[in-house]
């Protein structure tokens, strides 16, 4: 049975018992404390958490989950992947362990041609938690599985909590018995290897405290409503049902292997090592496009690194392998081909997804030869000093200039019997991005105590957006927080957050910015509202301080937005979907929405291309825009389905949550969308739209800039003006000012090169000078000096050179030269083949001197170059390679 027949199965069969069908979520979890989805049940921690209101008592799905904790093992092992589905039933408050039980008993033993799965009963053993006396008695008594084959185990495989406060619960698994080529016989407490889980369901009845690890936590007492939570892995049951040894030889991962084998001409089974490559690769290539398909890009931060670290690490494998040219759209191909049997978007965006993924691959591959020659050197440097760690310096050279993820460069390590110092690496690391101010602090509440947002929420329910419609309007206060801590009043002066039952504020969501305002209490206090976020779904928190009065929890209130800022802001969200839908046509639907930020009168757009989008290109995008403003399209929005949305071509946002029903913002005839944003009427209350350029963010990934409205007339404003002082001092028109400044920028350059080439005579005219005030030190010819501030290093190195090759070449010398540069001082010096015959190096000479100097230097025994930062130090730099003359000669 294939894996799409599985997945269909299972969902066809709790639909037909009253479950609602959720298709699978997003793998960009909607959680900040996760960056990708774990498990299955992660969609509807909110659900059981009493956050959300569950869609139905009962649901089922089939979610898409990423493992990434042990990446290095993958391969390695056949138990070990990082892309797996779980297969889900969930009832929130309906039935419990009967109804679990038998649905998950049925589904697996009832015969194929019936709708279920056909496994042989006797084959199944059971494990429940050691004190659940009610699931063993229900799997004995009402299902008839045998006592013998029902076995108690202990919290740590049995017991299930989130980790934190709050429901927890037994669990039972069921197992399947493979037989005995894999291993003794005595069920799954005896050998986990033989006995494989296929299904684990969790009896949600308890409210557990805070605590350590899984087991060391209290339990509070039962929960007011009882749930459900199941998961079967739907490649462990995929492996039983195929007859296969393990998952790498299921359908959607061999045929993966096959082709990485017709690539490469290794086969599987033949070695171990290349067994373990065609693993990584599989599974990896399988999780890289799933993760582009859902909006991942490779990138150096977050979800971005663990999508870039296994693409590389495949794309390695496979040159390991013997591939010599790029492989990764053909091993993508059929991981799409294969997986949009599941997921048919995988074949809708097959052409975004195979764009990324060059990109990378590209990228990847330029830099790997290069990246590979200098660990080469790292390793033999670091082997022929008797050491068995990789320095911390060279880890962080190949991850920042060649692109290496640290696991890479672990990995290649370990294969030349090298460690890393990864507490040097990561140091540097840590150095680099406080200097580029990288660490920004968490944005907003991403990873505050919700606790009391929950609450407002349970007591007084979600708040209503009347923003849609109206800028202002009567309200209540029905949440106020003070530092943080719900307050029930605030005073002049306090920071606060404040919760209304309504609101015509707009929370930041969506790329747009918040909105702006105040909230005026019928007391006569007011707050001036500076930001609105929505910590939990549905409650808005309007942030601000109070300027007059005090506020307090129930107060009736008037809240009023910045109309200004709204519509300058509505502007530019508009302007975002006309300028989405102008580079999807002219760069094809591989333009897709990677992000966007619409504030006051801007905005800039993030969208997928592997090139930089040529000027004319950018110049047609915008022509096109400005023409859809002139033709005054209607703006407007409608509530529907999000499948009637999808038969309608309305565009979604890749990475962003959609519930059942959306709103679809439609553009006369030009675009549509699913956005829950503001914009306005009409096109033409646009006024006008000016791009300001694009550029690169990440692989794949490009970002464009416009000023909207005023703000873009402001700017032609200015470059207009910029535009007429140029005309004056050139003496020309507008359209001659090109011309006329290359010419100009031309004879610039000309003039530049006869200065250079006359500072350069003038430089290499001392040659001789130098040559004659040869000083001998213990019968070597040294020729020390100073040349004019500016020299470069070139000139410097020529002078050099020059100086050498005038001292007869069976006389040592060492010639010396020092200028300052930039403010710093900069030293080349040169030894001719009689001195470094007694043991005089360049290389030794320049390190000497540049220490003097407070810098450093280095290069080959014939010629070396070093610098450093205090200029009054060349005269003792001059003195310490004298010294260091007499003392080696």
């Amino acid at each position: 049975m294939e894996s799409a027949e599985i997945r269909r199965r299972w969902l066809s069969f709790f639909e037909e018992r009253g479950h609602t069908v959720v298709p699978s979520a997003s793998l960009i979890a909607d959680d900040p404390t996760l960056l990708l989805v774990p498990a299955g049940m992660v969609p509807f921690k909110p659900y059981f958490l009493g956050e959300v209101k569950p869609p139905a008592p009962r649901v089922t799905s089939v979610q898409k989950c990423v493992r990434t904790p042990d990446i290095e093992e993958v391969g390695k092992t056949t138990r070990h992947g990082t892309f797996f589905q779980m297969c889900g039933n969930f009832s929130f408050g309906d039935y419990f362990k009967e109804g679990a039980i038998k649905f998950a008993w049925e589904l697996l033993t009832s015969p194929q041609d019936k709708g279920g799965y056909g496994l042989e009963p006797e084959k199944l053993w059971i494990t429940v938690y050691q004190d659940d006396d009610e699931a063993e008695q229900i799997w004995r008594d009402v299902i008839g599985v045998p006592a013998e084959r029902i076995q108690r185990l202990g919290m740590g495989p049995n017991f299930w909590s989130m980790g934190v406060p709050g429901p927890c619960g037994p669990c039972s698994e069921i197992n399947y018995d493979r037989g005995p080529e894999f291993g003794e016989e005595g069920g799954p407490a005896v050998n986990d290897e033989r006995y494989v889980e296929i299904w684990n369901l969790v009896f949600m009845q308890y409210e557990r405290g805070a605590g350590e690890g899984k087991e060391d936590f209290p339990i509070l007492g039962d929960l007011p409503s009882k749930n459900i939570d199941t998961g079967l892995g739907l490649e462990r049951l995929a492996m039983i049902l195929q007859g296969v040894q393990n998952m790498y030889e299921t359908d959607t991962l061999r045929v993966v292997m096959d082709k990485a084998t017709e690539l490469t001409g290794v086969r599987y089974g033949d070695k171990h090592d290349t067994d373990v490559s065609l693993r990584v690769v599989a599974d990896h290539i399988r999780t890289s496009t799933m993760l582009i398909g859902d909006g991942v890009t490779p990138g150096n931060e977050g979800r971005g690194y663990v999508l870039r670290r296994i693409m590389r690490r495949a794309i390695r494998n496979m040159r390991l392998m013997g591939a010599t040219g790029p492989v990764v759209k053909e091993l993508v191909d059929v991981v799409v081909d294969t997986m949009g049997q599941q997921y048919p978007e995988l074949i809708t965006d097959r052409k975004r997804i195979e764009t990324v993924a060059l990109a990378e691959e590209a990228a990847f591959l330029k830099a790997l030869k290069g990246g590979t020659n200098i660990l080469d050197t790292a390793v033999t440097e670091t082997k022929a000093k008797g050491g068995t760690v990789l320095p911390g310096d060279k880890a962080f050279l190949l991850h920042d200039t060649w692109g290496f993820p640290i696991d890479l460069t672990l990995e290649m390590a370990a294969e030349q019997g090298l460690s890393v110092d990864e507490d040097g690496f990561r140091r540097l690391m840590k150095e680099q991005r406080d200097r580029a101010k990288a660490d920004a602090k968490a944005k907003k509440t991403g990873h505050a105590n919700l606790t009391a947002y929950r609450e407002i929420a349970d007591t007084s329910g979600n708040t209503e957006f009347t923003g849609y419609t109206s800028t202002e309007g009567e309200s209540t206060v029905v949440g106020l927080l003070v530092d943080g801590v719900s307050s029930p009043a605030a005073s002049e002066g306090d920071e606060v957050e404040v919760v209304l039952d309504r609101t015509p504020f707009y929370a930041e969501g969506g790329g747009q910015l918040a909105d702006q305002g105040r909230i005026k209490l019928h007391s006569g206090a007011v707050i001036q509202v500076r930001d609105v976020q929505q910590p939990v779904p549905g409650v808005s928190v309007h942030k601000g301080v109070v300027q007059v009065g005090e506020v307090t929890v129930g107060a009736s209130a008037y809240a009023v937005i910045d109309v200004r800022r709204r519509r300058a802001i509505a502007r530019a969200h508009s302007a975002t979907h006309l300028t989405h839908q102008a580079l999807r046509d002219a760069l094809g639907p591989t333009a897709a929405q990677a992000g966007s930020e619409n504030s006051p009168g801007r905005f800039r757009f993030d969208f997928g291309s592997p090139n930089a989008v040529p000027g004319t290109v950018l110049t047609d995008v915008e022509q096109k825009i400005n023409e859809v403003l002139a033709r005054e399209l209607d703006v407007h929005a409608e509530v529907m389905s999000i499948d009637e949305a999808k038969k309608q071509g309305a565009i979604a946002e890749f990475g962003e949550k959609y519930g059942e029903r959306v709103r679809v913002v439609t553009i006369g005839d030009f675009s549509k969308e699913l956005c829950g944003g503001t914009h306005v009427h009409n096109t033409a209350q646009l006024g006008l739209v000016k791009l300001l350029g694009e550029s690169s963010i990440g692989s794949g990934v490009r970002r464009v800039e416009a000023l909207v409205g005023v703000d873009a007339y402001n700017f032609l404003a200015k470059e207009h003006t910029v535009v007429a002082q140029l005309q004056e001092l050139v003496k020309g028109r507008s359209e001659e000012l090109p011309e006329k400044i290359a010419a100009m920028l031309g004879k610039l350059k000309d003039a530049e090169k006869e200065i250079e080439k006359f500072r350069a005579e003038k430089v290499l005219g001392a040659a001789a000078g130098l040559a004659e005030g040869a000083k001998d030190v213990r019968g070597v010819a040294l020729v020390t000096g100073t040349v004019p501030d500016g020299t470069s290093a070139d000139d410097l190195r020529k002078l050099v050179l020059d100086v050498r090759g005038r001292i007869p070449g069976d006389r040592p010398a060492v010639v010396a030269v020092f200028t300052t540069a930039g403010g710093r001082p900069l030293t080349v010096i040169a030894t001719n083949e009689a001195a470094r015959e007694r043991g005089l190096k360049a290389g030794d000479l320049v390190r000497a001197a540049a220490k003097t100097l407070g810098g450093g230097g280095g290069g080959k025994p014939d010629v070396a170059q070093g610098g450093g930062q205090n200029p009054d130090a060349i005269g003792d730099a001059v003195a310490a390679v004298e010294r260091l003359v007499a003392e080696t000669a």
